[in-house]
């Protein structure tokens, strides 16, 4: 988990990207910008503000041979090792952006390569690298007084409320290729910014196992409880898959499919699912991973305890509570009318 109120922006260094395929200049400036403290604050906000409300997926550089063949892992190492060095190092960053910017829908922009301190990680501080890039602009108005009339002048610049790229490369997990966060706004080309730019790829850690599994337990909850069961036992298996992963801090798959499935004849079904479909979730060889209480949140929000039945009632259980669900709601079948019913308990309307 990230936090990033108190991060300062130490260094800045800005240059312009073109594309190269169409002509574009690439311009790199001869010294970093400096920044007063409104501006600052304003940058700050410009490039930060979308990494505090995105989900966290990591990523790490990845190199078919090596890392030491990675041009831009090589590159943050040298900046995170010597700082001063970030100027030096953001003109070849740009170079490097210029090179892959080829492909026609590839929009010119200004490429701003940062120095941070005071990020907050995993509850430790580490400095950081941020790479922004502002490609699309808007027309806005200034006005310009004479001696006894005003004017309009109409004129272009960037919207900043809207970052159109951006990546931090956090100074943890060198070894591995560091932990990085990115945003894409403009997926024109999905391949330009993180596969041909950054060069990176998921990072597995516990977010990534977490999301990764709830995932899987979802889509096994469809197609296989569901029409081995009813659609009650589909959404009461991730009700319980839920709550599991909210009360425990490991996860631990025998425990884990012991807690949540209540007919023993799903767990052999269960383990053949992962065997055929584990691949693709990437958790073919997981069965013990650290919990994500972050991705945990995130997957709740995604997924409905809603029984939809077509006499166009809703029957809708709380997640937070699935033993209510199991010990209030029956489901039966009526001869007479050749339909089947669900009998609920309780004692009182809530009024809200």
């Amino acid at each position: 988990m990230i936090n990033l109120f108190n991060t300062r922006i130490e260094q800045l260094a800005l240059h312009r990207v073109g594309n190269k395929n169409k002509g574009e200049m690439l311009l790199t400036s001869a010294v970093t910008t400096p920044l007063d403290d409104e501006l600052h604050a304003l940058l700050k906000e410009y490039f930060l503000k979308p990494f505090r409300s995105k989900e966290e997926t990591y990523y790490s550089f990845t190199h078919e041979q090596d890392l030491e063949f990675h041009e831009l892992y090589a590159l943050a190492k040298s900046i995170f090792n010597t700082p001063a060095s970030l100027l030096d190092n953001s003109k070849k960053i740009a170079k490097h952006l210029y090179e892959q910017s080829v492909h026609p829908h590839i929009r010119s922009g200004e490429l701003y390569v940062c120095y941070l301190d005071n990020v907050m990680l995993d509850n430790n501080k580490v400095d950081a690298i941020g790479i922004f890039k502002s490609e699309l602009k808007q027309d806005f108005l200034q006005f310009e007084e004479g001696e006894d009339d005003l004017r309009i002048l109409l004129q272009q610049g960037v919207n900043l409320n809207k970052l159109d790229k951006g990546a931090i490369i956090f100074n943890t997990e060198e070894e591995t290729g560091y932990k990085i966060l990115s945003v894409d706004s403009n997926r024109y080309d999905a391949k330009y910014w993180l596969e041909s730019f950054l060069g990176v790829d998921v990072f597995e850690d516990e977010n990534f196992f977490t999301k990764k599994y709830l995932k899987f337990c979802q889509d096994f909850a469809k197609e296989v409880v569901l029409p081995a069961e009813d659609k009650k036992e589909e959404v009461m298996f991730m009700n319980r898959s839920m709550n599991y992963f909210a009360k425990n801090d490991d996860f631990e798959e025998s425990a884990f499919l012991n807690e949540t499935l209540d007919n023993p004849e799903l767990i052999p079904e269960f383990r053949n699912y992962k065997v055929e479909k584990g691949p693709k979730y990437s958790i073919e060889d997981v069965s013990n991973f650290p919990i994500s209480n972050t991705a945990v949140s995130a997957a709740r929000k995604g997924i409905k305890s809603v029984i939809n039945l077509d006499t166009h009632v809703q029957i809708k259980m709380d997640f937070t509570n699935p033993e209510s669900a199991e010990k209030y709601l029956e489901k039966g079948w009526d001869e007479e009318k050749q339909m089947y019913y669900y009998l609920v308990y309780f004692n009182r309307e809530e009024k809200k």
